[in-house]
């Protein structure tokens, strides 16, 4: 074997997944097919729950220091710090389980630190995936070999073609084009049209009609987007930074076929709306890295792997829905007109407000668990504070960096299976190592130490 796993994809969910295998003490090879890393702008920003699994895994700092100009950026671009469903920019930040502003090739890079030690091969693009019972063989440049491969590499994902996945959903209804623009002369009134929308709420600049030509953005076919929505005859002077993306929604049925798995868009693609694509997959990672290291290492029997497609398909679904829904909010014409006036009077609502937030950043999401787990069990635990018996005071994620489990109590106890921390104000609590809580309150926690460890 050339490693334990091999990781495609060197975005950010490969890079964070090559990491979580390395910590569970495995030995991942990253292939990516580009030569160097992209600075497409892409995503910007990452969810509660991906804030989070960073934070847990000592990244707070350099997460911390770039929401400063990432914030800076969204306010400028969107003439708003708010977050927004389908547009409707009024969704208040929860101050308790905050996001972070950060450009997608700024993340790339701090994940590559993170990941440093681990092998990533460049240049290196996968054209062929055979399975077998002991094995898998990716072809890229030369044939290499592993226990296990994991597609994270991106929605038109070649592992995926190649291991034969399905990927139902529905195609794309609205395709939205936005850059740096400068016009010469006027420029329309932003706001909806019969035809679509004309956007400019600070330096970002953008159009999202009914689903056009799907070919690579020109300034020519930008200014024809325009055109077709406000009637202005407008001239682009100039258009860079720009990106196109469509609202099409896939899924794969299952997240594994044997000894290959998928992760992030890979496994699942949809509307860029509300930002939650790099949340999702970096979940997808944290949820799966941990499960293959104890299958490796002999501590789990590979059944175990099952409950990653169990635990993660339904948070894609999830997704799914509401950008679907988001598309019907975002489609032109009077009804929707209509729809999102109420809409927005909804989120003027603090209980509306809050809901909407919560469904953005996955809080609400809760695994189902083989055991009887009342609540808050299957649930991501935030990062609580944490008072010992001498009365120290911590955070959670001070005491996660060695992706162990993590068991919180008060009681004197020893356990071997998980890292056991004093805590007098929280718990007792039985954590995984992607930050779900496998058990809480009274009694033992036995049964989901046996589950998990």
């Amino acid at each position: 074997m050339d490693a334990d796993v091999i990781v495609v994809g060197a975005g950010p969910v490969g890079l964070f997944l090559a990491a979580e295998l390395k910590l569970a003490g495995v030995e991942p090879l990253v292939l990516e097919r580009l030569k160097t890393p992209s600075e497409e702008p892409k995503a910007r920003g990452l969810g509660a729950l991906a804030t989070e699994a960073l934070w847990r895994r000592g990244l707070g700092e350099q997460l911390a220091k770039a929401d400063v100009e990432g914030t800076k950026d969204l306010a400028r671009d969107h003439g708003s710090t708010r977050g927004h469903f389908a547009n409707i920019f009024k969704i208040v930040p929860r101050e308790d389980r905050p996001r972070t502003n950060i450009w997608q090739p700024e993340l790339e890079r701090v994940l590559a630190g993170h990941a440093a030690g681990v092998r990533v091969l460049r240049g290196h693009g996968v054209t062929a995936v055979e399975s077998d019972v002991d094995g898998v063989t990716v072809t890229a440049e030369k044939a290499w070999r592993a226990k296990y491969v994991v597609g994270c590499d991106g929605g038109r994902s070649t592992v995926r073609k190649l291991a034969g996945f399905e990927f139902p959903g529905t195609p794309a209804l609205l395709r939205t084009i936005a850059g740096q623009v400068r016009f010469a002369g006027e420029v329309p009134p932003a706001g909806r049209y019969p035809g679509g929308a004309f956007l400019h709420g600070g330096s970002m600049v953008g159009t999202t009609e009914p689903a056009a030509n799907p070919e690579p953005v020109t300034t020519a076919d930008f200014a024809a987007s325009v055109r077709r929505i406000t009637g202005a005859d407008v001239v682009v002077e100039e258009f860079r930074e720009e990106r196109r993306f469509g609202d099409q929604a896939r899924q794969v049925p299952g997240y594994r076929r044997g000894r290959v798995f998928l992760a992030g868009d890979a496994a699942h693609v949809h509307s860029p709306s509300g930002g939650q694509g790099l949340n999702l997959g970096l979940l997808d990672a944290a949820n799966l890295g941990w499960k293959l290291g104890a299958v490796l290492r002999g501590e789990k029997p590979e059944t175990f792997l099952d409950t990653y497609t169990r635990e993660r398909h339904p948070a894609g679904e999830a997704v799914l829905r509401n950008t679907r829904a988001q598309s019907a909010l975002l489609a032109p014409g009077p009804h929707v007109d209509a729809l999102r006036e109420i809409v927005a009077e909804v989120m003027d609502l603090p209980e509306a407000n809050r809901y909407f937030a919560d469904l953005l950043s996955g809080v609400r999401d809760r695994y189902d668990f083989p055991y009887p787990a009342p609540k808050p069990a299957g649930e991501h635990c935030p990062d609580v504070e944490i008072v010992d018996t001498d009365g120290h005071e911590s955070r959670l994620h001070e005491h996660t960096r060695t992706g162990r489990g993590l068991l919180l109590t008060s009681d004197h106890v020893t356990e071997p299976r998980v890292d056991v921390v004093s805590a007098t104000n929280t718990g007792p609590l039985l954590l995984r190592p992607d930050g779900v809580i496998a058990w809480a309150g009274e009694g033992s926690p036995a049964t989901a130490l046996d589950t998990w460890f």
